[in-house]
């Protein structure tokens, strides 16, 4: 089974991004976080959808409508990149 590394602009952009919802949601801004955290940890099973990404040599995930997930995987793991808004022009 593969592993997930999680880089530090990852976890950034999870608390940014939890920061931003909980201005008007506190209740919701932890799960969502939670929500997207889990959505890459299903990245081990490698029937879990991703697409190819924008950037050669990444791959995307729709953790959620709203945020893509950009990361890279080779046999052993999945190294976990970013958290992008889905509506931001990304690269």
């Amino acid at each position: 089974m593969k592993r997930v590394l999680r880089t530090q602009s990852y976890l950034d952009d999870l608390d940014a991004i939890e920061k931003f919802i909980a201005r008007d949601k506190p209740g919701a801004a932890a799960d969502m976080w939670f929500h997207i955290d889990d959505q890459v940890t299903a990245l081990t099973d490698p029937l879990f959808p991703r697409r190819t990404g924008r950037v050669e040599g990444t791959f995307e995930l729709v953790a959620h409508e709203n945020y893509l997930t950009i990361f890279e995987e080779d046999d052993a793991c999945v190294i976990v990149l970013a958290v992008v808004h889905a509506r931001m022009q990304f690269p």
